[in-house]
C-alpha cells in the first residue's frame, strides 16, 4: 500500500489559497500533500505534483473533449478522461484498457470516480466557493492499491476546476 492508500478515510480538502490564481492544494490537517497548478486562468494545461510524481493535464477537443493525462516531462498518455455532458460525468479509459466511470450531481457539489463493477474509488464533496473553489475529498479502501491513485486524486479537482469554468461560462452567455 503506498502512502496514498494510506489515507484511506482521512479528511482531505483541495483549497484555492489565492482567489486570483488558478491554483490549488491537496492539504491533510493544514499540510499540503499535492499541489495542481494551472499555466493560465485562460488555458487547461495543468500540472499537478506530489511526492509520488508529476503529470498534466490537458483538455482537448470542442464537441466532444477529452482531458489527457501525462507523467511531466513527455511519454504517451497515461489515461485520457472522454466527458460526457449529458450523463452528468464521463469516463477515465486507462492505457491498459481499465475504465473508471466517473459522475457528478446536478449541482455539480459532489463528483466521483468508480470502477466498472460501481465500486467506489474516490469522492468529491461539498464543492463549492465563490471567491475560493474547494472540495472534501474520500479515499475509498477500493483505491488503496491502485498506482495512479495520486494523479486520480489530482485529476479530481481538475475535471472540478473544469466543471466550474464551463458552468461559468455558460451562465455568462
Amino acid at each position: 500500500m503506498s502512502d496514498w492508500g494510506e489515507r484511506v478515510g482521512h479528511a482531505l480538502k483541495w483549497v484555492q489559497p489565492h482567489a486570483l490564481k488558478m491554483e490549488y492544494e491537496l492539504q491533510e490537517a493544514g499540510e499540503r500533500l499535492a499541489t495542481l497548478r494551472f499555466r493560465s486562468s485562460l488555458g487547461s494545461l495543468a500540472t499537478a505534483e506530489c511526492g509520488a510524481g508529476c503529470w498534466t493535464f490537458k483538455r482537448v477537443g470542442f464537441w466532444q473533449t477529452k482531458a489527457t493525462i501525462r507523467e511531466c516531462g513527455a511519454g504517451p498518455d497515461l489515461a485520457a478522461f472522454r466527458n460526457n455532458t449529458w450523463e452528468n460525468g464521463g469516463t477515465l479509459v486507462l492505457a491498459d484498457g481499465r475504465q473508471y466511470p466517473a459522475n457528478t450531481n446536478f449541482w455539480m457539489t459532489e463528483f466521483e470516480f468508480a470502477t466498472e463493477a460501481g465500486a467506489s474509488l474516490v469522492q468529491y464533496f461539498q464543492i463549492g466557493g465563490l471567491l475560493h473553489l474547494s472540495a472534501q475529498v474520500r479515499i475509498q479502501p477500493a483505491a488503496a492499491d491502485l498506482a495512479e491513485l495520486p494523479w486520480l486524486v489530482a485529476l479530481g479537482c481538475y475535471l472540478i476546476v473544469m466543471l466550474h469554468q464551463d458552468a461559468a461560462a455558460a451562465a455568462a452567455a
